[in-house]
């Protein structure tokens, strides 16, 4: 049986195809359409203009080209044989949570499977409405974590959050996190080594930054850790300095020990500041360095040489690299004479446009979870 509820007015307000013809009637119970915010209990059921002869022309109807469904069908071939009112019954209700076309296609492409499980989707979404306790929030979880409506068993989503709740993070709080980090249910995992980095950062409960540095370190590995942990000890840090740094920017946890070299050498080589200077300024270490930190500081080093009485390398540069890029330009670039400023602006883009050596031809190497 095909479900679709009419919301009123039009349930696919946001879709760009033609509504399908009424043939059939379905009726939600009320405490499934109240949960999940479909509509009210014993609403009629509208499908679209004829009856699909398959899932590829329901597919097509909802917003595929050629190109999606090749891209479908090549991670979940069984698809091309499934039931087409049952495909159409399973989009209406991702719909009904207000998905639009495109992420609606996005969805499909990133988990297909989802169609040939067998679970009842009209519980499992049911379930998450009570997790994220609105419509607004579970839409946005889905479009970051498909894999919502593909979990099984295997993850244990009340448990999770009951570890959680025991290192002091509250449910709201991850409900933050899971939309930030919607890795957090499949990767969490603590052990006495990982509290033990907990304990050590120094920040209480009550901080603002607390939730954030427990679930990097739920989903980080512990050898990942250690090894974040050792390439910066190698530029002179102290554990506690270490610490103390994650506790400030929980994000630097997130950057890949190649990044955090590069942007080191980088600022202690060209820019000739003290390494330390990370510590007050972490964002140093997680600016991009070909569009952000490269440029500017060329193009502050070119000030200073035209005009000595000019002093922008140091504390200066550091908070022109948080200007947005406008801004920049209106403060360092614009405000000189034409010729001066042609000139910088010169330098500016023909930075910006130089590729790290041999980038186009470097190998992926994946590594698993990046964290």
């Amino acid at each position: 049986m095909l479900r679709f509820l009419s919301t009123g007015s039009n349930l696919f307000q946001s879709f760009s195809y033609s509504p399908p013809v009424i043939k059939t009637l379905r009726v939600f119970t009320p405490a499934t359409c109240s949960t999940i915010g479909l509509a009210e209990a014993k609403v009629e059921v509208q499908e679209l203009g004829n009856e699909s002869k398959d899932a590829s022309e329901v597919l097509s109807k909802w917003g595929c080209n050629d190109d999606d469904l090749m891209r479908i069908f090549s991670r979940c071939p069984s698809l091309r044989n499934a039931d087409a009112t049952q495909v159409q019954s399973k989009l209406c209700l991702l719909s009904g949570l207000g998905i639009r076309a495109s992420e609606l296609v996005k969805i499909i492409i990133c988990r297909p499977r989802f169609f040939r499980s067998r679970y009842n989707l009209e519980e499992r979404l049911a379930y998450l409405m009570s997790l994220f306790e609105s419509k607004e929030k579970l839409h946005k979880a889905i479009v970051r974590n498909p894999s919502l409506l593909v979990w099984d068993n295997r993850f244990d989503i009340e448990a999770t959050l009951v570890l959680y709740e025991e290192l002091g993070v509250n449910k709201s709080d991850l409900i933050q996190m899971l939309l930030l980090r919607p890795m957090i249910i499949t990767r969490t995992s603590f052990d006495d080594e990982k509290l033990e980095y907990i304990g050590r950062i120094g920040l209480s409960k009550d901080s603002k930054m607390y939730k954030y540095v427990v679930t990097l370190i739920g989903i980080s590995r512990v050898e990942t850790i250690r090894e974040k942990m050792a390439n910066l000890a190698r530029f002179g840090f102290s554990d506690d300095e270490i610490f103390g740094l994650f506790g400030r920017a929980p994000i630097v946890l997130t950057l890949s020990t190649d990044k955090v070299q590069r942007n080191m050498t980088f600022i202690l080589g060209t820019m000739k500041l003290e390494a330390k200077i990370v510590l007050k300024y972490p964002y140093l270490l997680y600016a991009n360095m070909d569009t952000v930190l490269k440029p500017r500081v060329l193009v502050a080093m070119k000030i200073q040489d035209m005009d000595y009485t000019f002093h922008i390398i140091g504390p200066t540069i550091v908070r022109a690299l948080r200007m947005s890029e406008e801004r920049f330009l209106n403060s360092f670039v614009k405000c000189h004479h034409e010729e001066m400023a042609n000139e910088l602006m010169e330098i500016y883009k023909r930075t910006k446009e130089v590729k790290r050596l041999a980038e186009s031809s470097k190998k992926c190497i994946t590594r698993g979870f990046p964290f």
